[in-house]
């Protein structure tokens, strides 16, 4: 199985200026650990729920922007790589999501969970 089979139907975007506290309730709201941060040239970076808790034990205040607490450049995996690979790379690395990219586009992030499932119904 290949990754491309775990992207969702949309990827969960937020600008840079977009405040902490809104990637929270973004967060929250679509029950995801992940948002993509995207600007008019693409992919900028990712904020994960431990980019928040970073942020916040350094003292970051809900009106912070994302640009200022993501994880820049994040790595990105192609839709063709296959899971079992996609899931070795996470436990190598320690990474919990991988944003999906194909010829500069985003296509959505997969999750650890993703993966998971994916594997035990392989």
């Amino acid at each position: 199985m290949r990754v491309q089979a775990l992207v969702g139907t949309r990827a969960d975007i937020v600008g840079p200026e977009t405040a902490a506290s809104d990637v929270v309730r973004v967060m929250i709201e679509r029950e995801v650990g992940a948002v993509a941060v995207v600007d008019s040239s693409g992919l900028v970076g990712i904020c994960t729920d431990r980019d928040l808790a970073r942020a916040l034990a350094a003292g970051s205040v809900a009106d912070t922007p994302v640009v200022e607490i993501m994880t820049e450049a994040p790595d990105t995996v192609s839709p063709d790589v296959s899971v079992s690979d996609a899931a070795a790379w996470m436990l190598e690395t320690g990474y919990r999501h991988l944003p999906v990219v194909h010829a500069g586009e985003l296509l959505g992030i997969v999750d650890i969970r993703d993966v998971l499932w994916a594997l035990i119904d392989a």
